[in-house]
C-alpha cells in the first residue's frame, strides 16, 4: 500500500535525527528504511517513492555560522510533481497543505520566501510559499521546490538562527513575507528587524517582486491577503490610497482624485476589470482598479511602476511617506511581518 504524504509527515515527524551529526543523519535514513548515496554535491538518498530521490543538505563554510555542531542542515523529500506553470504549482502545493492541516492541525508558522529562501538559496520564480510545523529539536516544514512540493525535516535552531541574522537593517536584507500564530510551539520564537527602503527604485523592485507572485502564493498558502496602503501627503494628511486584495486573483484599487490622471498612470474603471466588483461592489468606491490575474498572471514590475508614479502623483513626497495599513498584518490567526516591502505599518 502506498504511503500518503501525511504518512510520512508522520513518520518524519517521529524520527530522530540524532543532532544532525554524520552518525545521526545515517542513523535517520536508516530508520526511515531509505538507502543513502554519496554525490560530490551531498548524500542522495532513495525514497523508493515514486516521486524521487530525497536530499540531505551538508553544512557548507559560509553556513557553519548558523549549526551549533550539525552536519546536515535539512533532509527535502519531493512529494508532489506538478506541471511547471504557477497554477498547477500552486494547486499541487495548496492539495499537499490540505491533506498536512488535516492530518497534523495548522501550521505554527506561514509565509512566503521571496528571493532569499533558508540560508540564501532561490526559489522556483513562480512563488516561494512555506509552512511551518515547528517544534524542538527539529521542525517540519511544506516547501515549494523545484519541481513540486516538498516535506523539509530540519533542525529548528539553524534555520531560525539564519532568519534572525538577516535582520542588519540593509535594504532586501530580508524579503517576503512571515506569518506566526499565538500557539505554545511558537514559544521562543525570535523575529528579525526589517529594514526600510532609501529610495523609489528600491520600493518599486520590492513591490514587484512581491505583486508578480501573490495569487499563485496565497492561493498555495490557501489563504487571502487584504492590504491597504495610506500615504502621508505635505498638507498632513494621511489618505488610504490602494487597497491591494488577494486570494486567487490579485485586484487592486485607488483613491486616487482624477487631478493625478489615474487612467494615464495605467489604472482602469470596473467596466474595464468587472472581476474588481466582487471586493469592491460599489463603482465609485474606489474609482481606480487593475484586475491583475491570478497565479502566474500579474506583471509585477507594471503594477509597482503604477503603484508609485501615482503615489507620487498625490504628493507623497518619500518611501517613508509610504505606508502599509496594520490591518494587514493579521491573515486569519496569523500575525504578519511583510519584510519584503521595506515600508513602514502603521
Amino acid at each position: 500500500m502506498t504511503e500518503t504524504i501525511a504518512e510520512l509527515a508522520g513518520r518524519l515527524i517521529g524520527s530522530d535525527a540524532g543532532g544532525w551529526t554524520q552518525d545521526g543523519a545515517r542513523a535517520l535514513v536508516a530508520g526511515l528504511g531509505w538507502s543513502w548515496t554519496e554525490t560530490a554535491a551531498g548524500p542522495v538518498i532513495g525514497t523508493g517513492r515514486s516521486t524521487g530521490d530525497a536530499r540531505l543538505r551538508p553544512v557548507r563554510e559560509w553556513e557553519e555560522r548558523y549549526a551549533d555542531g550539525e552536519a546536515y542542515l535539512e533532509l527535502a523529500v519531493p512529494v508532489q510533481p506538478a506541471e511547471p506553470d504557477a497554477a498547477s504549482q500552486a494547486a499541487a502545493f495548496r492539495a499537499v497543505k490540505d491533506e498536512l492541516t488535516a492530518a497534523l492541525g495548522e501550521a505554527s508558522i506561514m509565509g512566503v520566501y521571496g528571493d532569499l529562501g533558508p540560508f540564501f538559496d532561490s526559489g522556483p520564480l513562480w512563488g516561494t510559499p512555506f509552512l511551518r510545523w515547528r517544534g524542538k529539536p527539529d521542525t517540519l516544514e511544506l516547501r515549494a521546490g523545484k519541481t513540486g512540493p516538498e516535506l523539509i525535516l530540519q533542525p529548528t535552531d539553524p534555520v531560525e538562527n539564519c532568519f534572525w541574522r538577516q535582520g542588519i537593517g540593509e535594504e532586501n536584507s530580508i524579503t517576503g513575507f512571515f506569518g506566526s500564530r499565538n500557539d505554545p510551539s511558537n514559544g521562543g520564537l525570535g523575529f528579525p528587524g526589517g529594514w526600510s527602503a532609501r529610495s523609489w527604485e528600491t520600493v518599486t523592485n520590492a513591490l514587484a517582486d512581491f505583486l508578480g507572485t501573490l495569487p499563485a502564493d496565497t492561493t498555495a498558502l490557501g489563504t487571502s491577503i487584504s492590504m491597504p496602503v495610506y500615504g502621508e501627503l505635505p498638507d498632513g494628511d494621511s489618505p488610504i490610497l490602494f487597497d491591494v486584495t488577494c486570494r486567487d486573483r490579485l485586484l487592486l484599487g485607488c483613491f486616487a482624485s482624477d487631478d493625478a490622471d489615474p487612467a494615464a498612470l495605467g489604472w482602469g474603471t470596473v467596466a474595464e476589470h468587472p472581476e474588481t466588483r466582487r471586493v469592491w461592489p460599489d463603482d465609485d468606491d474606489p474609482k481606480w482598479r487593475i484586475d491583475a490575474g491570478g497565479p502566474g498572471e500579474p506583471s509585477g514590475r507594471a503594477l509597482a511602476e503604477t503603484i508609485v508614479a501615482t503615489a507620487r502623483a498625490m504628493g507623497v513626497r518619500t518611501p517613508a511617506d509610504l505606508i502599509v495599513g496594520g490591518e494587514a498584518e493579521w491573515i486569519g490567526a496569523y500575525r504578519v511581518r511583510f519584510y519584503g516591502l521595506g515600508l513602514a505599518t502603521g
